[in-house]
C-alpha cells in the first residue's frame, strides 16, 4: 500500500509515522527544505520539496499508483484542489483537511462535486471531543470504548503515598480494573504485576463503566457528581468558536475571553447566545473581575500551547471544577504528565485518530491514541474465519505490548484474563503499544483496505 501525504507539519508529521507501523509505503511532499530535511532524518520516507500542485510533480511521482492521497497543508482550498487533481488523475482515494468554519455547510457538496472522499476539520474534530468531556459528570479524563460500556482514564498518582513504591500486585485499587500501560516521563512502559510506580506516574486504566465511576469519585477529591453548566472559553478561535457553538446547543452558559476586536464582533453575530468579552484571558485581575471561580469549567483554547497550559494550571489551583488545555504540538508530551490538569487535548493526536479509522475501514470500528500517541486502542469484530477464534488468550502468546482488555458478547461485558476463550461475533477491544501495532492486526483477517475505506468514506464523508 502506498500513500501519499502533502503538508508535512505537526498532523502530517504524524500520519506519516502512524502509517509507516501500518506498513505503508510513504511519499511526504512539503515546500519548505527545512521541514523535508526534518522528516528525512527521522522517517523513512521518500521525501519531496515540491509543491504539490505542480502537475508535474504528481506525474513525475505516478500519482496513479497511490492508494491514498492525504492533503494536510495550512491552505484548505490547496487541500480541496490537490485532493481532487489526485483523484482525477488516478489516485484511489483522498482526504484533504478543512479547517475554515465558512466551508462547513459546503463540505456535502465539495465531497460530490470534487471527487474528495473524506474530509477533516481539526479544530472541529477537538471541539467535539472537549465538549463531549465537559458533559460527561465523571472528572478524570475518559475515552469510551464499546458503546461506552468499557472506559479507559488515565489518573496521575502525583504524589499519593498510597501508590509510590508500591507494586501494582500490591495494590487492592485495580482489582475490578486493567492496569494496561503507564506513562512515565512521557515514555509508556507496559507493567506487570512486580512493577513499581513512582511519583507522577499516569496510569492507563480500563474497565466496565461502573467501575471506573468508583474509581472516579474515589480518587479525583470530588465527593459527588457535579453536572458543568457555566464554561469560560480563553480564546475565539477555530476551536473556541465550534466549542462554544456545542456548548450552546446543550443550553451551557458559555463565556469567550478573546484578545482580538474583530473576533469578538464575529463570535457574537454568530453565536448571540455566548457572552463574549473583548480582553487579555491570561490577566488574572481580568479572570478575577468576571469571577471566574464561580465557573464549572475552563478550556484554554488559544493558539499558544504554553499560555493553555499556563492558565488551565492556574484557575485548577483556583478550584475549577474541570481544567482543560488544548495544545498543538508534542513538545510538552513528556511534562504533561506532572501537571495538575484534568485534561490536554493534542489537536493533531485526535485528528490522526479520525484519519486512521477511516484510511483502515471495516478492520477496525474505532480508533483512540492514547498516553501521548504512544498507545492504541481499537475495537474488532470477531469472526469465524479467524485462527483465534476458539482459542483463549494465554495460548495466544501475545506480544507484551498487546492486551485484549475487553470483550462483548451479546449483553454481557467481560473484562478477560488468560483463559477466556474467544467466540465468533465477540466486540474485542485491543490495547496495543505503538511498536506491537502491526502485529496487533495481523491477529484478524483484514477485508481488502480500499474496500474497507470505500465502505467507512460512504457513510461517513460528512464527519469531522
Amino acid at each position: 500500500m502506498k500513500a501519499l501525504i502533502v503538508g508535512v507539519g505537526k498532523l502530517g508529521f504524524k500520519l506519516a509515522g502512524a502509517l509507516l507501523d501500518e506498513g505503508y509505503e510513504i511519499c511526504v511532499i512539503d515546500n519548505n527544505e527545512d521541514v523535508i530535511e526534518n522528516v528525512s532524518n527521522v522517517l523513512d520516507v521518500f521525501s519531496v520539496c515540491a509543491n504539490a500542485l505542480d502537475f508535474g510533480v504528481l506525474m513525475k511521482l505516478d500519482i496513479s499508483t497511490f492508494d491514498i492521497v492525504i492533503s494536510t497543508t495550512t491552505n484548505d482550498e490547496a487541500n480541496v484542489i490537490l485532493c481532487s487533481i489526485s483523484k482525477k488523475l488516478g489516485a484511489k482515494y483522498s482526504i484533504a483537511r478543512v479547517r475554515d468554519p465558512e466551508y462547513r455547510k459546503y463540505l456535502k457538496f465539495m465531497s460530490d462535486e470534487l471527487d474528495i472522499d473524506y474530509i477533516i476539520n481539526p479544530e472541529y474534530a477537538t471541539a467535539k471531543v472537549i465538549d463531549k468531556y465537559l458533559l460527561k459528570k465523571y472528572q478524570l479524563y475518559a475515552n469510551e470504548v464499546a458503546g461506552g460500556k468499557i472506559r479507559l482514564v488515565e489518573f496521575n498518582i502525583g504524589q499519593d503515598p498510597e501508590f509510590i513504591g508500591k507494586k501494582l500486585i500490591e495494590l487492592d485499587t485495580f482489582d475490578k480494573l486493567i492496569v494496561a500501560a503507564i506513562s512515565r516521563d512521557g515514555k509508556a512502559i507496559v507493567p506487570n504485576g512486580m512493577t513499581e510506580l513512582k511519583a507522577d506516574d499516569v496510569i492507563l486504566l480500563s474497565g466496565i463503566t461502573e467501575d471506573i465511576e468508583a474509581f472516579d469519585k474515589k480518587y479525583s477529591g470530588i465527593s459527588k457528581e457535579k453536572t458543568v453548566r457555566k464554561v469560560m472559553i480563553l480564546g475565539g478561535g477555530k476551536v473556541g468558536f465550534y466549542l462554544a457553538s456545542l456548548l450552546v446547543n446543550e443550553k451551557i452558559d458559555v463565556t469567550v475571553i478573546e484578545l482580538n476586536r474583530d473576533t469578538c464582533v464575529n463570535i457574537k453575530e454568530k453565536l448571540p447566545g455566548v457572552e463574549v468579552i473583548n480582553g487579555d484571558g491570561t490577566d488574572i485581575n481580568l479572570l478575577e473581575e468576571e469571577m471566574f471561580h464561580t465557573f464549572d469549567a475552563y478550556v484554554a483554547a488559544t493558539g499558544i500551547d504554553e499560555a493553555n497550559l499556563l492558565m488551565s494550571l492556574v484557575v485548577k489551583r483556583a478550584g475549577i471544577y474541570k481544567s482543560v488545555a488544548k495544545i498543538s504540538r508534542t513538545n510538552y508530551d513528556g511534562i504533561i504528565d506532572k501537571l495538575n490538569i484534568d485534561a490536554v487535548f493534542n489537536k493533531s493526536y485526535i485528528t490522526a485518530s479520525e484519519i486512521l479509522k477511516v484510511i483502515r475501514g471495516n478492520d477496525s470500528q474505532a480508533v483512540s491514541l492514547l498516553l501521548n500517541a504512544q498507545v492504541e486502542c481499537n475495537e474488532f469484530i470477531l469472526k469465524k474465519k479467524l485462527a483465534i477464534c476458539g482459542k483463549s488468550l494465554k495460548d495466544l502468546a501475545l506480544p507484551k505490548g498487546i492486551l485484549f482488555i475487553a470483550l462483548i458478547r451479546g449483553e454481557e461485558t467481560i473484562v478477560p484474563n488468560g483463559d477466556t476463550v474467544l467466540e465468533n461475533g465477540d466486540k474485542a477491544v485491543v490495547f496495543a503499544t505503538k511498536n506491537e501495532i502491526r502485529n496487533m492486526k495481523n491477529l484478524f483477517k483484514r477485508t481488502k483496505i480500499i474496500d474497507g475505506i470505500h465502505n467507512k468514506l460512504t457513510k461517513n464523508w460528512y464527519r469531522g
